[in-house]
C-alpha cells in the first residue's frame, strides 16, 4: 500500500518529532481505547442461516451425458424438453465418513451450475431425506479452488517481494495485518450490532496506523501522511453521511443487503453502505498521502533554498496529475465491481433518469463521487502538513554561521585597480589583445562551421 520509496528520509530535528509525537501519540492511543470499547465479545451472532449442509471433497472418475427428459406438457399441449445437460458424474469421496466410495450424482444444471470432467476435484453436499435418515443424495456444490489460490498466492508474494525486498516483505506483513483487523473487528463488530460507521472509521484508522508505520517506517515523513489520511477518512465519513441523508439511501439496494437483511434482520444496512465507503477509500488514500509527503520531502532535498509556500505549490501539481489518474482509478474500479448491475441497466427500458436515481445505481454514484471528493481533500491537506514540517526541520538543521554570515565587501580601489588593469591572458586561452581574424560572412551572422550550441 502506497509509494516506495527506498531511500531513507533525513531524521527530523528533536523539536518536530516532539511536535509529530504529541499529536499522534494521542490519536493511536484513541484509536485503540475505542476498538477495545467496540471489540466484539461473546462470540460470533447466532443466525438463522439454516443448518449445516455437510460438505466433502471428492474427485470426478466418470461423467456419462445423456438426452435430457420431455418435461409435463405445456397448458397448449405440447410436450416440452429440457435444456440440460443431463446424465450422471461418478465422484470418488476423499474425506469424511463415506471416504474411499464412488457415489453417483446428476450433472450439475441451473444458472451458475458448475462444468465437470474427469480429474476435476470437487465439492460435494450430502442431502438427507427428513423422512427416512438413511436415505441419502449427492450433489455437486462447486469446484475446489483450495490448490490454484494457494498458487497465486505464492506467486503474487515472491514477485512483491522479489521487487520490494524488504519493502515488499514489510507490505506483506502489511496486507496481513489489515485482513486480521477486518476478520477480527470490523466484520464481527458490524456483526455484533455495533454502529457500522463507528466501526469502520476505528477500523480504517486502525489499520492506517499499523499498515503505514509497518510499511514505510517510524519517520516524520510517515507520521504527516497518517495524519493526512485520518483527516480525510473523518472528512469522507462527514461526506458520506450528509450525501446519503441527501438521497435517502437505505442501503438496500443490492441483492447482498437484501439476503443480509433476512440472515441478521438487527444490521444496520444504511450505515454498513457509509462503513463500505470509507473502507474502500482507505486504499486509495494512503497511497495519495503517502505520495504527497514523500514528494515534499525530495522537493526539499532537490532543491533545500525552496519555502514553505514553493514546496506547497510544486508538491500540488504533483498531486494534481495523480489525482487526475487515480479518479479514473476508482470509477473504474467501482464500475468493475458492478458489471452485472450495469448489464442489468441496459435490459431496462425506463428511462435514463429513472435509473440514474434509482436506489441501486444511485448508491453507486454516491460511493465513487464522496471517495474520489475525500481523495481530493487528502492533497493540500498532506501536501500543507508535510511542506510545514520540513520546512521547519530544514531550517533548524541549518547551521546558524550560514544564516547568519555577512557577505564579504570589496575593497573599492581594489576593485578599480582591476577595472583598469589590462587581462592578461592564461597560457590555456588565446590571447585577447589580438586582433580577430575578419569574418567571412556577410550577413551579420556568425561563421557557418562555428557551434552556437550552449556549452554544457
Amino acid at each position: 500500500m502506497g509509494s516506495d520509496h527506498a531511500r531513507p528520509t533525513p531524521s527530523a530535528p528533536p523539536r518536530v518529532r516532539r511536535i509529530l509525537v504529541m499529536t499522534v501519540v494521542p490519536l493511536f492511543v484513541a484509536t485503540v481505547v475505542a476498538a477495545a470499547l467496540l471489540w466484539p465479545r461473546g462470540g460470533a451472532p447466532q443466525t438463522d442461516g439454516g443448518a449445516d449442509v455437510p460438505r466433502y471433497a471428492g474427485t470426478v472418475t466418470r461423467v456419462v451425458t445423456e438426452p435430457c427428459p420431455p418435461l409435463p406438457e405445456s397448458p397448449e399441449g405440447t410436450p416440452r424438453v429440457g435444456t440440460g445437460p443431463c446424465g450422471t458424474v461418478d465422484v470418488r469421496v476423499d474425506e469424511g465418513p463415506a471416504a474411499g466410495q464412488q457415489v453417483q450424482t446428476p450433472v450439475p444444471d441451473g444458472p451458475g451450475a458448475p462444468r465437470v470432467d474427469v480429474g476435476d476435484e470437487i465439492i460435494l453436499v450430502e442431502l438427507t431425506d427428513p423422512t427416512d435418515p438413511t436415505v441419502s443424495n449427492w450433489n455437486i456444490a462447486e469446484h475446489q479452488r483450495g490448490t490454484p489460490l494457494v498458487w497465486l498466492a505464492v506467486v503474487f508474494a515472491a514477485a512483491i517481494v522479489a521487487f520490494g525486498r524488504w519493502r515488499g516483505l514489510a507490505a506483506l506483513a502489511g496486507l496481513a495485518a489489515s485482513f486480521a483487523i477486518l476478520l477480527t473487528f470490523v466484520l464481527p463488530g458490524i456483526g455484533a450490532g455495533r454502529s457500522p460507521l463507528l466501526v469502520a472509521v476505528v477500523g480504517a484508522a486502525l489499520i492506517m496506523f499499523v499498515v503505514l508505520y509497518l510499511t514505510h517506517g517510524v519517520t516524520a515523513q510517515t507520521s504527516v501522511a497518517v495524519l493526512g489520511t485520518l483527516g480525510s477518512l473523518v472528512l469522507t465519513g462527514a461526506l458520506a453521511t450528509v450525501a446519503t441523508a441527501a438521497t435517502h439511501l437505505t442501503g438496500f439496494g443490492s441483492e447482498d443487503a437484501t439476503t443480509l437483511s433476512m440472515f441478521q434482520g438487527d444490521v444496520d444496512l444504511h450505515g454498513l453502505l457509509l462503513a463500505g465507503i470509507i473502507i474502500g477509500s482507505l486504499g486509495v488514500l494512503d497511497d495519495v498521502t503517502v505520495t504527497q509527503a514523500a514528494t515534499v520531502t525530495e522537493l526539499s532535498n532537490a532543491n533545500p533554498g525552496l519555502t514553505r509556500l514553493q514546496l506547497y505549490r510544486a508538491a500540488t501539481r504533483v498531486g494534481r496529475a495523480h489525482i487526475a489518474s487515480t479518479v479514473n482509478t476508482i470509477v473504474l474500479a467501482y464500475a468493475g465491481a458492478s458489471l452485472p448491475l450495469l448489464l442489468l441497466l441496459t435490459a431496462d427500458a425506463r428511462p435514463i433518469g429513472q435509473l440514474l436515481t434509482s436506489e441501486f445505481l444511485a448508491q453507486e454514484i454516491v460511493r465513487s463521487a464522496v471517495a474520489t471528493l475525500g481523495l481530493i481533500a487528502a492533497v493540500p491537506l498532506t501536501t500543507g502538513l508535510a511542506a510545514i514540517v520540513t520546512a521547519a526541520g530544514r531550517t533548524e538543521t541549518t547551521p546558524p554561521a550560514e544564516v547568519a554570515r555577512p557577505r564579504p565587501q570589496a575593497d573599492r580601489a581594489e576593485a578599480l585597480a582591476a577595472l583598469s588593469s589590462p587581462r592578461t591572458s592564461r597560457p590555456d586561452e588565446p590571447d585577447q589583445t589580438r586582433t580577430p581574424p575578419p569574418s567571412t560572412a556577410t550577413d551579420g551572422w556568425p561563421e557557418s562551421n562555428r557551434s552556437t550550441d550552449t556549452a554544457w
